[in-house]
């Protein structure tokens, strides 16, 4: 029995590979949009994979494709925390004045 390629498993990878890269390097809101459209491209790909399971191949690129959107998801919100801190303490010196001490 030939079994074809599961349709959605090759783009929940690459958005799986691009959230966690783009969330490393600088874009931690495109990484987020990444993730979340890896998330939904794997939600798809896995109700379609069950309801057929002998005729698809490929079900091992949905579920690290999901779990690299998942991690690049949660690095995205560790970088949104980082920035948020960064910027209040910067606004916390300016509006006080001690900027003297650095």
């Amino acid at each position: 029995m030939n079994q074809t390629t599961l349709p959605g498993a090759s783009t929940t990878l690459t958005m799986g590979i691009l959230s966690v890269v783009g969330a490393l390097m600088c874009c931690g809101p495109f990484a987020a949009i990444f993730s979340f459209i890896g998330l939904s491209q794997a939600k798809k790909a896995k109700q379609l994979y069950e309801s057929q399971p002998g005729l698809y191949s490929g079900f091992e690129n949905v579920k690290t494709g999901k779990i690299l959107s998942y991690v690049g998801l949660g690095l995205s919100a560790f970088m949104l925390i980082l920035l948020i801190l960064y910027f209040g303490v910067i606004i916390a010196l300016v509006t006080t004045g001690n900027l003297d001490d650095f």
